[in-house]
């Protein structure tokens, strides 16, 4: 990254955005964090016209019930037409009014359907409903009567005259229809009808028989329906004459509502402007052309030093194949400016550990080929770091012999090869593949500290490099450890006994008083402790803490081996389930069910070694993205 400033007329401002800023090589920064205090620049502060406007078009979207998306490939105009806003603002009022017109519509035919369905409960009910009414001593209630309480009036008050209900249909378990009682005793009748849960609707007072009524509300449904498709073909067409006409508004105004954002960044004095921000080295020539290419601009290209106050965001640049991990270093944090990038090593370690853990050729093909079909029909990005996570399965599955579970395929494959037979028998080989799973932890700690070994180095962090638990004295401990443990369970043990006890006890003494050569040698200020009591104190527990990690970290990846038995014996499950001769059924569901269980929980155990195990060995973090602004280009006149 370079650190550019400019400096133009105030009036130029805008040319040397549209022209330099916006084509995604170039990052702003606020310009005044970059000046002194004396130098009595301002920031500039303007008010956004923009906003407003863009949120009148976004209405008239949220009426449409349209998302709208931006355009930044087509060329923009550098004004917005004001006759193009009230075009906006006329189609937005027509079509409230029309939506208006669309919900009393909506409300009215739901009102008539409602009516319509209450009065279908009655429909065997052939007196018309006014003679009904007309009666002069009686009280008729119209509702729906559960099945338990019909079947309670019946029998509990059989014997009461004024207690009559006539059913109607039945529904529910229950019955629609009406009961009589004379006005004297009402209340007493409408209050047992209570007690047995009737549920009272109010009818309108429509004449004429039941299925007459119904007529007339469909025959009024039906003219309401048309009205209602006819409003809603009106909406559909004013929306789609004008919706390519108003996206191309509100992506005209969007963008420069982006542009106007970019004069904020901006420092000024008198009529003079000054800008500031990162730019990627290869992309400095252009820059500095299109800058020089305005008349009165002045432009300074620095390298980055510790004295910005800000630091230089970063940009990953690594072989296409590599790409798909940039998100596991990214959810971790991004390297730091100048720090070493270890994407690569991710790639590759990661898809080993993933086909170690996962190794089998057919369901490592199902893996390959089903990530693959996503990454190119949705564009998934996890889809494409699965891709090469496949292929590892299927490289393991190969020298494990399993190929869905079938552990006896490839026989004739390896026989052609000239071999008795598969290269490992996970289930008879228990033994070895723990060790192995223990020799690959061990191989990649020893790495991941040769790793922090270089990036310090790299940094000018020599004391970082040396004297560290992570640095040449704490690789030393850690091989002499290793080789200790390995020669008395009777493993190879390559370096000397007596030579790895003095290692590991010089070094131990070394991590002890780490704070104070690491501060020496890297010139830290406060490298001399205030009190050696407190410093002996506190050392002796990091000091534990530094074994007991070495320790953890190497006997973590036993889960790597684990998981390579737990896939066999998952298979040999399935294959007993299956029975014999196998039944195809329960084969295809038993490896859709392990692909799906297992691949998931290789991809988080193979995370979390490279988390815990590598990364913190090896790895900080805390470094900012480099985010170019890229806008559409300014429309040029010919």
């Amino acid at each position: 990254m370079k650190l550019v400033r400019v400096d133009g007329l105030l009036s130029q401002l805008d040319d040397f955005i549209l022209r330099c800023c916006i084509n995604g090589d170039f990052q702003p920064e606020p310009a005044i964090q970059y000046m002194s205090a004396s130098s009595k620049n301002m920031s500039l502060v303007e008010e956004n016209p923009y906003p407003p406007m863009v949120q009148a078009v976004e209405e008239l979207f949220a009426l449409a019930e349209y998302t709208p998306q931006e355009d930044n490939k087509t060329e923009k105009e550098r004004t917005i037409d004001p006759k193009a806003l009230e075009a906006v603002q006329t189609v937005k009022e027509e079509l409230k009014v029309l939506q208006q017109q669309q919900k009393t519509q909506q409300r009215e035919l739901a009102q008539l359907q409602e009516r319509s369905n209450q009065y279908s409960h009655f429909e065997s009910l052939e007196t018309p409903l006014e003679e009904l009414e007309a009666t002069k001593y009686i009280n008729i209630r119209f509702g729906f009567l559960p099945g338990e309480s019909y079947q309670k009036m019946q029998t509990s008050y059989a014997d009461d005259p004024y207690v009559f209900f006539v059913p109607c249909s039945q529904e529910n378990g229950g019955y629609w229809g009406l009961y009589f009682t004379p006005h004297r005793v009402a209340d007493e009748i409408d209050g047992i009808f209570s007690m047995l849960y009737f549920e009272r609707i109010s009818l309108e007072n429509d004449t004429g028989t039941v299925k007459e009524i119904m007529q007339k509300l469909q025959t009024q449904i039906d003219q309401l329906q048309q009205e209602l498709d006819k409003t809603n073909a009106a909406i559909q067409k004013l929306w789609e004459e004008n919706k390519e006409y108003c996206i191309g508004v509100y992506s005209q105004l969007k963008w420069l509502d982006q542009v106007f954002e970019l004069r904020h960044y901006a420092a000024y004095r008198d009529n003079y402007f000054f800008y500031v921000g990162w730019i990627p080295e290869r992309a400095v020539p252009e820059f500095s052309k299109q800058v020089k290419s305005l008349r009165n601009m002045k432009i300074t290209v620095t390298d980055p030093s510790k004295q910005d106050k800000i630091a230089p965001p970063v940009k990953l640049r690594n072989l296409l194949p590599f790409r798909p991990f940039e998100m596991f270093v990214g959810m971790y944090g991004l390297p730091s400016y100048g720090e070493m990038d270890i994407t690569e090593f991710v790639a590759i370690t990661f898809t080993l550990l993933f086909g170690i853990m996962f190794g089998d050729m057919g369901q490592g093909a199902v893996l390959a080929i089903g990530a693959f079909i996503l990454y190119k029909w949705k564009g998934i990005a996890l889809a494409k770091l699965v891709i090469p996570c496949g292929i590892s399965s299927m490289f393991f599955g190969f020298i494990f012999g399993s190929v869905f579970g079938f552990e006896h395929l490839l026989d004739p494959v390896y026989h052609a090869l000239g071999w008795k037979g598969k290269p490992l028998e996970v289930m008879e080989s228990i033994n070895t593949v723990l060790l192995v799973a223990i020799g690959i932890g061990v191989s990649l700690v020893i790495a991941s500290m040769l790793l922090n070994v270089v990036a310090s180095a790299r940094k000018g962090h020599w004391g970082e490099a040396i004297f560290s638990n992570n640095g040449l004295v704490g690789l030393a401990v850690y091989i002499s450890g290793v080789n200790l443990v390995s020669g008395f369970m009777g493993g190879p043990s390559p370096i000397p006994a007596q030579v790895g006890q003095f290692l590991i006890g010089a070094g131990l003494v070394l991590l002890f008083f780490k704070e104070v050569l690491v501060g020496k040698f890297d010139g830290h200020p406060d490298w001399k402790p205030e009190s050696w009591s407190d410093y002996a104190m506190q050392n002796l527990f990091e000091l534990l803490e530094y074994v007991l990690s070495y320790f953890s970290n190497t006997v973590s990846f036993l889960r790597v081996g684990a998981f390579v038995i737990v896939h066999a014996a998952m298979m040999m499950v399935v294959f007993s389930l299956a029975g014999d001769p196998a039944n195809p059924v329960v084969v295809v569901l038993g490896n859709a069910l392990v692909i799906c269980l297992e691949g998931l929980l290789s991809g988080i155990q193979g995370l979390r070694l490279e988390f815990y195990e590598m990364f913190s060995r090896c790895y900080e973090g805390g470094g900012r993205p480099f985010r170019g602004v890229r806008l559409a280009p300014e429309k040029q006149k010919h």
